[in-house]
């Protein structure tokens, strides 16, 4: 195993991460407007919330290969992320203040999903790095990438309910950004993730009950 790799990646892991929160403070609970600083804006928060909680196959992943494969694996994780903004873009341009009907059944769905078997398919392979690694394992630079996507496409099947959340009834203040990250990190680092992503289920719904009336 590569010892160095894995240290190596952790250190950087862990500096990426804590630059993309500082930047989070910074910004404080305001996105930029314009299309390239709001996308750009979006990726950074985006990092924050989700590198930590897919730390461990990054670093599975560096102990197989090396510091700059993992650092792929990374960069690919990101890029999805990073593309999903596109789309919550659109969305957040067309719905900037929303009703409490609207919240209310935002939340109500999003509670409903984390109670679903696609979710419960999804958070699975994020939470057994090992077993992802072993069924979706790739040669070279561009494997190392392209394990990034692939892992990158089931965190936003476990993941995307609660980023509408956070777009529309947390209008991605930084309070909410933190709860929802979390949330994130508890579902899938946790050894009772599964369960704490049902119950955190079951509150979506309720709150979601109480906002719509």
């Amino acid at each position: 195993m590569n010892e160095r790799a894995a240290l190596q990646s952790g250190i950087l892991l862990a500096a990426v991460a804590a630059a993309c929160w500082g930047l989070l403070l910074t910004m404080g609970d305001e996105m930029p407007m314009g299309f390239g600083l709001w996308i750009g804006a979006w990726t950074v928060m985006m990092a924050a919330m989700m590198l930590p909680s897919t730390s461990p196959l990054v670093l599975l992943y560096a102990r197989q290969s090396t510091a700059m494969s993992s650092a792929l694996l990374t960069a690919g994780y990101v890029a999805v992320w990073a593309a999903v903004g596109l789309a919550a873009y659109g969305f957040d341009m067309r719905l900037p203040d929303p009703s409490n009907r609207v919240v209310g059944a935002v939340l109500i769905a999003a509670g409903l999903y984390q109670l679903t078997p696609l979710k419960t398919a999804c958070l699975k392979r994020c939470r057994n790095p090992t077993d992802f690694l072993v069924t979706h394992w790739r040669r070279g630079r561009v494997g190392a990438l392209r394990l990034g996507v692939e892992h990158g496409a089931y965190c936003i099947g476990c993941c995307w309910a609660l980023m509408g959340v956070l777009i529309v009834a947390g209008s991605m203040s930084l309070a909410w950004v933190v709860a929802i990250a979390l949330v994130v990190a508890g579902e899938k680092l946790l050894p009772a993730g599964q369960l704490f992503g049902r119950l955190g289920g079951v509150g979506l719904l309720v709150a979601g009950i109480v906002v719509a009336l």
